[in-house]
């Protein structure tokens, strides 16, 4: 009987190390599904969610500016940010979904304030200040995306990130030139 017993204990001892093997195993191969299905760190999530706000207003904007701007540069230039960010929201848009993320498709609080300020502009006025709106906004775009550049964790959306950076330079390049056409505030 004794010998029943540590044949058993004898088992059981060997068997514990196989647990804990098993056991990290699993938790490894859960993390490794984790980041397979597109899970994001949260400075990912709050990465995507500012972006996509941001561009959601530039089209917002953009479209306000085709339709009122008196300069004809200021138009086209509204007309460029439609198109561009309407081109790179649906690519956000796409790999938000394939990282389970939903974006919302209304402006934020202070983007719709922007935007409806602009509304009631018309003129030189309005050229003036969509100008100064495009050169701040661009400037914290481009500091947004180069900072989610260097530290984002996920590697589909940092080849996003510098995919469409090229592309957000040369509208900041752009808004800080023709601000000072227009005469607009670049806080330089």
């Amino acid at each position: 009987m004794k010998r029943y017993f540590f044949s058993i204990l004898i088992l059981t001892i060997m068997g514990i190390p196989a647990a804990f093997s098993d056991a990290a195993a699993q938790q490894s191969q859960s993390q490794e599904r984790k980041q397979a299905s597109g899970a994001l760190s949260q400075s990912d999530r709050d990465f995507i969610t500012k972006a996509a706000q941001g561009g959601m207003a530039e089209v917002a904007l953009g479209e306000l500016a085709a339709r009122q701007a008196s300069n004809d540069e200021v138009k086209q230039f509204g007309q460029r940010m439609v198109d561009d960010h309407t081109k790179a929201n649906n690519e956000l848009k796409d790999l938000a979904s394939k990282k389970g993320i939903a974006i919302q498709s209304d402006l934020s609080a202070r983007h719709k304030a922007s935007h409806d300020r602009l509304a009631k502009l018309s003129g030189a006025d309005f050229d003036r200040e969509y100008m100064s709106a495009m050169v701040k906004d661009h400037d914290a775009t481009v500091a947004l995306f180069e900072k989610e550049s260097r530290s984002g964790g996920d590697p589909e959306l940092k080849a996003w990130v510098t995919n469409t950076l090229p592309v957000l330079r040369e509208h900041q390049k752009l808004a800080h030139e023709l601000a000072g056409r227009v005469g607009a505030k670049t806080g330089d």
